[in-house]
């Protein structure tokens, strides 16, 4: 089962790429630490207010790659610095 999900994303207290730059790449790290995802920003690379990040995991067992995705979304949800607006989960 492989899953795919693109997010959207906003951050309304950054001032620059630079700092945005930072947040994802502190979210990245921590995801790939925590789960067995590849994880990249997609679009917007140029934008300091908005990202969109294409996450995937793969496993042989449906309920498992749902339970990773879920739990990637959750901690999304759970960083101050941005806010999961769009989301679209593709399985195939």
């Amino acid at each position: 089962m492989i899953i795919y999900a693109e997010v959207e994303c906003m951050f309304y207290d950054g001032h620059s790429l630079k700092q945005k730059r930072s947040v994802i790449k502190r979210l990245f790290a921590k995801l790939k630490k925590d789960f067995n995802i590849a994880i990249t920003e997609l679009d917007f690379h140029d934008l300091w207010q908005r990202t969109k990040i294409g996450i995937v995991t793969i496993s042989t067992m449906r309920d498992h790659a749902e339970q990773v995705i879920q739990e990637v979304l959750r901690i999304i949800d759970g960083y101050p610095e941005l806010e999961r607006t769009i989301t679209n989960v593709d399985r195939l």
